[in-house]
């Protein structure tokens, strides 16, 4: 059998709330550490769930057990459950084109977006300044609190979408109809706020000293690979794929990072966690192109759920509030 790709598997359940807060919907972190038992056969153990209360607190932690597992030895994976990517053509339409349009964007949102240590956010003015660059309306990114409307951003309901404009779901979305667009940054599976709030944190877990030599965003710097490089690799998870664990005084969400890092871990032991960093195998060279560079891909992906079966009708978490 070929070995496992990692030793130790993060799953984090992100939130966009605008205050601190534990408990549902908020930050929850998981890990799964594979190791050897008392008689030495191999076992792969949760060993950390934990609950953050704000994105700041999460991301220093994050660091800290990357950082604990590289001193260790071995290879970490740590999913988020948010978007790396927009559809194909938004950098394009924030001027932004010219290769290395992932990190454009990213570069572009870390220096409009403030988030505090106590989780209060800007993420609606970042939308609506977004909006402006890339249209002068209240489109693509929609959805703000009763008085957060302006020119630039709706609370609810957009134009139709033109011609040439960038489509309302990423290529991956599109295999998972559960899954919310990018663009939304409000009200029940916020996808959209999350993402703001949480791309510049997985940027800061990137650039920290004590991890970035050993560190890779999947797909945008490995490449869709069934051997990407880096000791630690930083990727896109949607939970609705594996059916939460039931945990006694905890909520959904602690059931939902457990269960993912338990899925990675499993199917890693058997040797077929690599195959799905490959993302679909039926895309074509235009849409991994796409992919590589702009899109990004949901680990787990491919021409069907290839995870454990999870509830079809779940949405992401809402983590707004």
């Amino acid at each position: 059998m070929t070995a496992p790709l990692f030793d130790h598997y993060i799953a984090v359940d992100w939130s966009a709330a605008s205050r601190p807060v534990r408990g549902k919907d908020s930050i929850w972190i998981g890990v799964v550490d594979r190791g050897a038992d008392e008689r030495g056969e191999a076992r792969a153990t949760l060993s950390v769930l934990e609950n953050p209360p704000t994105r700041a607190a999460a991301t220093r932690r994050l660091i800290a057990l990357a950082g604990e597992r590289l001193a260790r030895g071995g290879r970490t994976v740590i999913g988020f459950d948010f978007p790396f990517g927009y559809p194909a053509g938004t950098a394009a339409a924030l001027g932004l084109a010219g290769g290395l349009e992932w990190r454009k964007l990213w570069a572009r949102i870390d220096a409009l977006l403030s988030d505090g240590e106590n989780n209060a956010n800007n993420r609606f003015d970042v939308g609506s300044t977004l909006n402006a660059a890339m249209t002068g309306e209240a489109f693509p990114f929609w959805g703000c609190p009763a008085g957060r409307e302006g020119p630039t951003l709706a609370a609810r309901g957009r134009r139709a979408r033109r011609a040439g404009e960038p489509a309302e779901r990423r290529a991956t979305e599109r295999r998972v109809p559960s899954t919310q667009p990018v663009w939304k940054l409000a009200y029940a599976g916020s996808a959209g706020g999350q993402a703001l709030t949480g791309i510049p944190r997985v940027w800061q877990i990137r650039t920290d000293p004590a991890l970035a030599f050993a560190t890779q965003i999947w797909p945008f710097e490995t490449g869709l690979t069934d051997a990407p490089a880096g000791t630690i690799i930083l990727a896109e998870l949607y939970p609705s794929l594996v059916a939460p664990e039931a945990i006694p005084g905890k909520p959904k969400d602690a059931g939902q990072v457990a269960a993912v890092a338990k899925a990675l871990a499993a199917r890693d032991g058997e040797g077929a966690l690599a195959p799905l960093f490959l993302g679909d195998p039926g895309l074509d060279a235009a849409a991994r192109a796409d992919v590589e560079r702009e899109e990004a891909w949901i680990l787990g992906v491919t021409d069907r759920p290839a995870l454990t079966p999870g509830d079809p009708g779940a949405e992401r978490e809402n983590h707004a509030a």
